[in-house]
């Protein structure tokens, strides 16, 4: 899917060293130090990624929430981006999908998702100071 290595690449390109440390970091329980070590680009991350089964072209969860804790919402609306507008994968199917991996969190998933425009309470403007 020529898609998918435009969005690697696209990804890898908006990756500096420092970043590179600061996502290795945040993947450090999935990453053996003594390999971690090895990894000196953003490619050989992906790639050690896929190997391990953390990242596929239809399954980038793992890294949507590695670019959420590392604090780079850039990287993280790319891949949402691509998720949508590719995948065809909406916020709603992602949790669905997410909630039947762990069954116990089957019933919590009216609870996750977002209320209507029905269901939300709205407020009265406050008094005005006379």
């Amino acid at each position: 899917m020529a898609e998918y290595g435009s969005l690697l690449s696209d990804l890898s390109e908006n990756i500096t060293n420092e970043d590179l440390e600061q996502l290795k970091s945040a993947c450090k329980e999935d990453i053996p130090e003594d390999q971690s070590n090895n990894i000196t680009s953003s490619k050989e991350w992906f790639s050690y990624l896929e190997k391990n089964d953390k990242l596929a072209q239809d399954n980038l969860s793992y890294i949507e929430h590695i670019f959420e804790i590392s604090r780079r919402p850039d990287l993280l609306t790319r891949v949402i981006e691509y998720r949508t507008t590719v995948l065809k994968i909406s916020e709603d199917d992602e949790i669905d999908t997410k909630l039947t991996r762990i069954p116990s969190a089957k019933k919590y998933k009216d609870i996750i998702r977002q209320p209507s425009e029905d269901e939300i309470i709205k407020l009265a403007p406050p008094p005005k100071k006379v």
